[in-house]
Order: C-alpha cells, then sequence, then structure tokens
C-alpha cells in the first residue's frame, strides 16, 4: 500500500525538520550564528501522459535546507578586538597551514605572539595593505592582519583601534599611532549557497559564487561596530513554535501508519 511508504516519508521529513529545529535551539548562544529552515516538496506520481485530473499525491521530501543570514542582535563587549558587521559582509581568515580561506560573522578575534590577528582556532584575519596615511596601496591584494609589537622607536604596543570604515590602528607606549590595514569584507551573489564548516565558518561553492572583496561601508558591505559582537539570529520563541508543529507532524504521520495498518489487517481478516 502506498500510504505506508507516503506516511514514512512524512516521517524522515519530519524528523529532518526537528533535528534542524534542535540544531538551532543549541546554537542559541553561538556568536556569529545562523539559523536554518527546512524546505519541503510535494511529490506526485504521473507520467508525461498521465491524466492531469487523475494525479495521486505520494508524499514530500526535503527540498533543501536554507541558511538565514538575517542580522543578529548586536552585544556591546568593549573589547577592543571584537568586531560586529552592522549589515551585510562576511570576515575572511586564512589557515596558515593550508591556506584556506574560511568565512564568518564571528568577530572575536585576538593577538597571537607573532602580533597576527587571529580567531579562536589561529585562522588568521584577512586585511588590505595601507600607507601611512591609511590609503589602500593594493585594492586587489589582502594580506594577513599583522600588528608590530613595537614600532620604529622601540615603544611597546600599547592599544589598538578599528574604526567603523575598517582601518585598523596601533597605539604605542610613547604616544604614536600608525595604520596597519583595513579590514577586508566578502561578499557573495548566492550566501545561502555557502557550505557551512563548522565553528560558525563557511566555504565558498559553487552555488555561493566567489567571494567579492570590499572595504566596510563600500558596496552591500555594512559598516564595522568594534567593541560588539554579533549575536545568534535564532529566535527562540519562533524555533519553539516549530518544534511544536514539527512534532504533530510526526504524530500525524505515524497516526496515518497506524490506520493505514487497521485497513490491512481488516483485509486480511476478511473471510469468504
Amino acid at each position: 500500500m502506498t500510504s505506508f511508504y507516503t506516511s514514512l516519508n512524512g516521517l524522515k521529513n519530519s524528523q529532518t525538520d526537528l533535528s534542524t529545529i534542535a540544531h538551532n535551539i543549541a546554537n542559541a548562544e553561538t556568536t556569529g550564528f545562523k539559523k536554518s529552515n527546512v524546505e519541503f516538496a510535494d511529490i506526485v506520481s504521473s507520467g508525461s501522459a498521465a491524466n492531469p485530473r487523475m494525479t495521486q499525491g505520494i508524499g514530500a521530501t526535503v527540498a533543501g535546507i536554507n541558511q538565514s543570514f538575517g542580522l543578529g542582535a548586536i552585544e556591546q563587549t568593549g573589547r577592543s578586538l571584537d568586531i560586529a558587521i552592522d549589515g551585510d559582509g562576511f570576515f575572511a581568515t586564512r589557515n596558515v597551514e593550508s591556506g584556506q580561506i574560511l568565512f564568518t560573522r564571528n568577530g572575536s578575534f585576538q593577538i597571537d605572539a607573532a602580533g597576527a590577528v587571529t580567531d579562536f582556532s589561529g585562522k588568521r584575519l584577512q586585511v588590505f595593505e595601507v600607507d601611512s596615511t591609511g590609503a589602500v596601496v593594493n585594492p586587489g591584494t589582502r594580506v594577513d592582519a599583522i600588528i608590530p609589537t613595537s614600532n620604529g622607536a622601540g615603544s611597546d604596543l600599547a592599544s589598538i583601534t578599528i574604526e567603523k570604515n575598517g582601518l585598523i590602528f596601533a597605539a604605542y607606549a610613547d604616544g604614536t599611532a600608525e595604520p596597519v590595514g583595513r579590514v577586508a569584507l566578502a561578499t557573495f551573489v548566492a550566501p545561502t549557497g555557502l557550505r557551512p564548516v563548522g565553528s560558525t565558518n563557511w566555504e565558498a561553492t559553487g552555488f555561493s559564487g566567489t567571494a567579492s572583496y570590499e572595504l566596510p561601508g563600500n558596496g552591500r558591505n555594512g559598516q564595522l561596530l568594534a567593541g560588539a559582537l554579533e549575536r545568534s539570529n535564532v529566535d527562540l520563541a519562533e524555533e519553539m513554535v516549530g518544534l511544536i508543529t514539527a512534532q504533530r507532524n510526526f504524530q500525524a504521520n505515524a497516526k496515518a501508519i497506524d490506520t493505514a495498518t487497521q485497513f490491512a489487517q481488516t483485509i486480511i481478516n476478511l473471510r469468504s
């Protein structure tokens, strides 16, 4: 009986929906996390020569799991190397060992012993080179963000300031300050085509297209907010409603299987 397989597909779809919602809820407090939504499509059993008025539906399937890149709440932290993007764009980071470029909305960075600005796993933030006035010198070239731990006079690094336009200033103990780079933000034609690789990182795919790098505030890129981080865009109230709906869908499909079982049992028990 096709009703068994139709309802079985419904059970599997509900499980996928439940798993996706559970993943969203689990990351409600993950910095820079973007929630996902399951999209379903119906399945029909008919050929090109079939009577369209006799087309029978045979269930549903998962058409895709789409990511939502809506802006999350901005939380003030007061830490100079915490950066939030107020709008579109991704931070680009480079794996020193493999050279792989990944993209993230998590702007929690730090400085390592070499003066490189890195994320918590050691990947280096990508910036544009600047001259002494802060102007970009090689617009098409990205480099690792390296902040000298001492200036030409031998004074130690005292603080770091990041402006809305992405310009990074290094201040030293002797009172001097110098620009060291401007943050390069990446945008994509189809960001929903990015592949999540964990730790709120994504990599480019053929579906997303290649990254286009611009300065903060240029093109579609948002400006930077220093001393702040973007929280997850998960709405717990919305997810709980979705959780209840997915549970009800699962129960309804299970009930349909139970009903089909009763029909089959009745037919088997028929006596001539």
